[in-house]
């Protein structure tokens, strides 16, 4: 009797606020089954997924609730600690490896079941370039989230949730409609979020502008400019930038940021921050007089991070809130002129479910089905395991004493 095949199950998706992404279309699941003909897919039934039990059944996927016959089990976020079922590899967006509080629990469930968990955000390339993610979805969501927010602070123009488009298609369609006044529009950061922020707002034909003309000059069009870490921070001792030094000692530089906010009028946050970075405003610098920005779309969504009217995460239902920058505390959304429109969804990607899942699964086949079913020759899956039956692989040992509650 031969070996029999090695078996995923898609997992229906656990977390709450729901998500409704998969890691594979049925359709390139059956690209799959014809690339890796040693892999079976079974899929777990779900009501909130936004490809439809149908659209598996009609491609002749099976569905099955008991996934107990599969090796590895995919998701996209983290997975009901209640579900796990022992002794299997699961791979899905885990937020541990940064010691998230709230995930303590989950890590430590898996442990007691011997699983091996495959973390997404961690399957890197040799030189660390990761090969799955969802950062462009998120800023293309994000500035549009920041238009629309736009829309509804001044009654000039009405966008309709990106979640209740059908896609990007319809969204930028919508979008294109758009007459925007004249504004002056931020973006931070270089990476894919930043650059999907631009997709968006390229649908607008708004023109770039330099640093210089962004911070000194008036137009009658709307502008927009893009910078990245050499334009925010500085050096405290006067130093020229250098990027690999910022990343290592990240303590040594302050924010320049304080120009911008004097200048624009719609900020859209999609860079990468550490913690110990310098915060990119105070709190005392939304008081006063000249501060102009209006709406802060933080699709980086750090809390208590460099954009201090971030106070938390909002909802892909409720995405906006209102910032009083004189009582430093949260109000609703719209309820005065006077405050900033705080746009903080941390899941972003989900609101187009369908685009962001079918290019999320696009580069799962190229980068890494490969490694999982044959050879991983160039360690991607190894880089991005947390634990291997239930123990802490020695690139993650640093989270005992977070998985003891010590930290």
């Amino acid at each position: 009797m031969g070996k029999r095949n090695l078996r995923i199950g898609i997992l229906r998706e656990t977390k709450t606020p729901p998500d409704r992404r998969v890691p594979l279309s049925p359709p390139q699941i059956l690209d799959a089954k014809a690339q890796f003909k040693e892999v079976d897919f079974v899929i777990q039934p779900s009501s909130i997924r936004c490809y439809k039990d149908e659209e598996y059944k009609y491609l002749k996927l099976p569905l099955s609730e008991d996934l107990s016959d599969c090796d590895i089990l995919m998701g996209v976020k983290e997975v009901d600690k209640s579900t796990f079922l022992p002794d299997k590899t699961y791979i899905f967006f885990a937020h541990v490896a940064k010691k998230q509080a709230y995930n303590r629990e989950m890590l430590k469930e898996m442990m007691r079941k011997k699983i091996t968990l495959i973390d997404y955000e961690y399957l890197t390339t040799p030189d660390g370039a990761r090969v799955v993610a969802f950062g462009r979805w998120a800023g293309i969501v994000g500035a549009y989230n920041a238009l629309r927010a736009r829309g509804i602070r001044t009654d000039s123009f009405h966008l309709k949730p990106a979640h209740q488009c059908h896609d990007m298609d319809e969204m930028f369609a919508g979008l294109r409609k758009v007459q925007l006044r004249s504004k002056k529009i931020l973006v931070t950061g270089e990476g894919r979020v930043a650059s999907g922020a631009l997709e968006t707002l390229d649908q607008l034909n708004i023109r770039k502008v330099s640093k210089e003309d962004f911070l000194n000059k008036d137009f009658d069009e709307p502008v927009l400019c893009q910078i990245g870490p050499q334009d925010y921070v500085e050096h405290k001792d006067g130093l020229p930038f250098d990027f690999n030094h910022f990343i290592q000692h990240p303590t040594e530089y302050r924010s320049s940021f304080k120009p911008f906010s004097k200048v624009t009028d719609i900020f859209i946050a999609c860079h990468f921050w550490d913690e110990k970075s310098p915060h990119f405003l105070s709190k005392a610098d939304y008081r006063d007089p000249d501060f102009q920005i209006s709406v802060i779309a933080d699709v980086s969504c750090d809390i208590n991070g460099p954009i201090p009217s971030t106070l938390r995460a909002s909802t892909i239902a409720e995405p906006f809130y209102g910032y009083n920058p004189n009582l430093e505390q949260e109000e609703p959304a719209f309820s005065s002129a006077d405050n900033i429109t705080v746009m903080a969804v941390d899941n972003l990607p989900g609101e187009l479910p369908r685009d962001a899942s079918q290019d999320f699964g696009e580069a799962l086949l190229q980068n890494v089905f490969d490694a999982i079913v044959h050879e991983d020759d160039q360690k991607i899956v190894e880089r991005a395991t947390i634990l291997k039956n239930g123990e802490l692989t020695p690139r993650y040992a640093y989270l005992a004493d977070y998985v003891a509650g010590k930290e």
